[in-house]
């Protein structure tokens, strides 16, 4: 499960960042949970509607696609603080992230009880129309005494202390498996999947569906290539070293922007004929539509889905296995939504490859071996898979149709 973490102070110095950061080391193989400031939320004012900044807007955009928030409470004057308060006002104003979100409240204070009065306070502020999240009634964590509860290193000294905070979390992970399944997916609004919206990267004065887009387009921005260097997050590399390095991948790899615009794969030199997604280098750059212009149109209804719902946050990835193929293949597709920095749709990345080597590969190497059951049901060691929805019967992140025999996002694989 993906949670996120709301530190509920601008203090550069919080106890209750500190729960939260030990809370995601210690617990990392139960839930990855991501830890979020509010230090750059402005104060609430009504007049002065901020929702489209930046702070507000990322806030907003990783909570609508977590599964549960963790608020980390301070208690100021006998209730939260100005900065907590200040920005459950943004969420609850125009935009609604925590309307039936599930919420786990724990704090940390200075003094013997904790956060408790704060608790109790940010409960009533969570079930407050316009807000409408759930709580789990009950379930609280109160850490009292916190300039001695850590080491040096930031861990909680008392293990029973630890203990307890596991059993909570426990506790929440149940709760947010049971609301979740309340839940309603947000409707799925037409993708425009013509290409029609260019967005501030579109490469405008070609047209997309130009079988030499990809020349033509480069020519027009003067992108570079050969030994040129690149400066990314965490290293440098030349435009050479990028193609050799995504050639080299064991996948194939494709992105498409949030215009639907395919604009690339990493397999151009691979036959066409061999990849478990066939694409043409001719393709690059089509519009979506274009890409699948072969399907009927209940298959481009899938290939809509596949999109809407990373777009919208109803699914942060959708997985398939396509049906048919030989025993010897598991032909897994993954789709996963990329976002820009503020947290908002950026496109998709779809990751194609053949499942079946690497699960040989582990089962070998721990020295285990598939049984009977669901997991064994189909011939050739493929998961029982529903061939309509490409979703595992095992467990899958689609819930509705998604493309079986076709890729949704690059080039679809008819075979």
């Amino acid at each position: 499960m993906k949670f996120v973490a709301i530190v509920g102070s601008n203090a550069d110095q919080s106890y209750n960042r500190m729960l939260l950061e030990f809370m995601r080391r210690q617990f990392k193989l139960k839930c990855d949970i991501e830890v979020l400031e509010i230090k750059d939320i402005p104060m609430f004012n009504q007049d002065q509607d901020q929702s489209d900044s930046f702070a507000i807007k990322y806030l907003y955009h990783k909570i609508t696609r977590a599964d549960g928030v963790i608020i980390a409470t301070p208690e100021h004057n006998h209730t939260i603080t100005p900065a907590l308060k200040s920005t459950l006002e943004w969420l609850s104003f125009n935009l609604h992230p925590l309307e039936n979100k599930p919420i786990m409240i724990v704090g940390a204070s200075y003094y013997d009880q904790g956060t408790s009065r704060a608790q109790v306070h940010l409960r009533k502020i969570l079930e407050a129309p316009g807000v409408n999240a759930f709580t789990l009634p009950g379930n609280e964590f109160l850490l009292g005494k916190a300039k001695e509860a850590f080491d040096n290193d930031g861990n909680i000294i008392n293990e029973g202390t630890v203990t307890f905070l596991e059993t909570c979390l426990d506790n929440f992970i149940k709760y947010v498996g049971v609301v979740s399944a309340l839940r309603k997916p947000k409707p799925i609004e037409k993708e425009d999947l013509d290409c029609n919206n260019p967005i501030a990267t579109t490469i405008t004065g070609v047209d997309p569906d130009d079988p030499e887009w990809v020349e033509k387009a480069a020519k027009l921005v003067n992108a570079v290539e050969g030994d040129t260097y690149v400066k990314l997050d965490h290293g440098i590399l030349t435009v050479d070293q990028i193609n050799m390095f995504l050639k080299a991948m064991p996948f194939e790899l494709t992105y498409s922007d949030d215009n639907n615009q395919f604009l690339y794969y990493n397999n151009a030199h691979q036959d066409p004929e061999t990849m478990y997604a066939k694409r043409l280098p001719s393709q690059v750059g089509n519009r979506l539509s274009t890409v699948h212009g072969s399907l009927p149109p209940a298959r481009m209804k899938n290939v809509e889905w596949v999109v809407g719902s990373l777009r919208n946050g109803n699914e942060e990835f959708v997985r398939t296995i396509v049906p048919g193929s030989p025993a010897e293949v598991i032909n897994t597709h993954n789709y996963q939504a990329m976002y820009y920095p503020d947290g908002s749709f950026s496109g998709i990345n779809e990751i194609v490859f053949n499942f079946k080597p690497w699960l040989d590969w582990y089962l070998k190497e721990t020295g285990q071996h598939l049984v009977g059951g669901k997991a064994s049901a189909v011939p050739g060691g493929h998961s029982a898979v529903d061939a309509t929805s490409g979703a595992s019967e095992s467990g899958g992140a689609a819930a509705t149709p998604v493309v079986a025999e076709a890729d949704a996002t690059s080039g679809a694989s008819e075979h």
